[in-house]
C-alpha cells in the first residue's frame, strides 16, 4: 500500500512536469486528425443508420410515444448521436492508449529512471518488438471483450464496471510491460508480474475509471452542437493526460518495485552481517596472536 501511494503523489507530481505536458500534445495532434476525419467521411451516414435502426424497432417507437407524452419527446433527437459516440468512445480509449504507450511511455520512463532511479541497471529485457507484440495481442483480447459485453452495458450497474474493468486490464497489461521492457530482465519482469499482479491491476482499473470520465465531455458534444470541434479535441487531449499520469504512476510503482526485487536479490546471495562479523573478529584474533614457540630441541645424547 505504501508503495501505491507513494508511487501515486509521484505520478501527479510529474504530471506538472514541462516535458510531460508537451509530450501530452504529440498523440492529440494524430487522434484530433484521425477523429475528425472520420467524423467527416461517416459521421452523417452513421447517424442515419443509427437512426434507421432505432425508427424500426416497435418497442421502441413506442417509447417515443410515451417520452412524447411526459413531455421530454426530445431526446429523440439526441438519442442517437448519443449512441453513436458512446460506441465511438471505446476506439477512441484504446487509440489513446496505444498512441501513448508508443508515443509517451518510453520517454516518461526515461523521465522517471533519469531524476529518481539513475542507479538502476538496464538488463533490456523486452525488445521493441516483444513490447508491440504483446501491446497487439493485449489490445485485440481487450476489443473482443468490449465486444462480447456490449449487450451486458444495457444493464445499469454492469456499464459502470465492465468498460472501466475492460480498459484497466488493458492499461495494466501494457504500461507494466513498457515500463520494465528497458530495465528489468525476464525473469525480474514475470516476477514482479507475479508478486504485485493485483497491485497493479488496481492501477490500471482507477485508470480505466479515470479515462471513462471524459466520456461527458463526448455527451457535452453531442448535446451542444456548436461546442462540438471544441469539445471533441479536448476530450482527447484528457484522455491523452490520463494514459501520461497512468504511465507515471506505472513507471514509479514498476521501478520501485524493481529496485526493490534487486535489493533483497543482493542480501540473499550476501552473508547476513551477523555471520560476517564473528568471522570478522576471529581474523583479527588470530592476525594478532603471537606465533607459536618453536619446539624444544632434542636433548644431546
Amino acid at each position: 500500500m505504501s508503495l501505491l501511494l507513494d508511487s501515486f503523489w509521484r505520478a501527479v507530481a510529474y504530471c506538472m512536469h514541462p516535458r510531460v505536458i508537451a509530450l501530452s500534445f504529440l498523440p492529440l495532434v494524430i487522434m484530433v486528425t484521425l477523429s475528425l476525419g472520420l467524423g467527416y467521411f461517416y459521421w452523417a451516414p452513421t447517424l442515419d443508420w443509427v437512426r434507421a435502426a432505432l425508427e424500426s424497432s416497435a418497442w421502441i417507437t413506442r417509447l417515443w410515444g410515451w417520452l412524447e407524452g411526459v413531455g421530454v419527446g426530445n431526446l429523440k433527437t439526441v438519442l442517437a448521436p448519443l449512441i453513436v459516440i458512446f460506441a465511438v468512445t471505446p476506439v477512441i480509449v484504446v487509440l489513446s492508449l496505444l498512441g501513448v504507450a508508443v508515443m509517451m511511455t518510453p520517454s516518461l520512463v526515461n523521465l522517471v529512471a533519469e531524476r529518481r532511479f539513475p542507479q538502476l541497471e538496464r538488463k533490456q529485457g523486452g525488445s521493441l518488438v516483444v513490447s508491440v507484440i504483446w501491446s497487439l495481442g493485449s489490445t485485440l483480447l481487450a476489443l473482443v471483450a468490449l465486444v462480447v459485453s456490449l449487450p451486458l452495458w444495457l444493464v445499469p450497474p454492469l456499464i459502470l464496471v465492465l468498460p472501466p474493468l475492460i480498459w484497466g486490464w488493458l492499461t495494466y497489461r501494457v504500461m507494466t510491460f513498457d515500463v520494465l521492457a528497458g530495465h528489468a530482465s525476464k525473469a525480474e519482469r514475470v516476477e514482479i508480474f507475479r508478486r504485485h499482479r493485483g497491485w497493479l491491476l488496481g492501477i490500471g482499473i482507477l485508470s480505466g475509471y479515470l479515462g471513462a470520465a471524459p466520456s461527458v465531455v463526448w455527451a457535452s458534444g453531442a448535446l451542444f452542437a456548436a461546442a462540438f470541434v471544441i469539445l471533441v479535441p479536448l476530450a482527447i487531449w484528457i484522455y491523452t493526460l490520463v494514459f501520461a499520469f497512468s504511465s507515471l504512476w506505472f513507471a514509479h510503482y514498476g521501478l520501485a518495485a524493481l529496485e526493490r526485487l534487486r535489493a533483497e536479490t543482493v542480501a540473499t546471495v550476501s552473508p547476513p552481517q551477523e555471520v560476517l562479523e564473528p568471522l570478522a573478529l576471529r581474523d583479527e584474533s588470530s592476525s594478532q596472536r603471537p606465533p607459536a614457540a618453536a619446539s624444544a630441541a632434542p636433548p644431546a645424547p
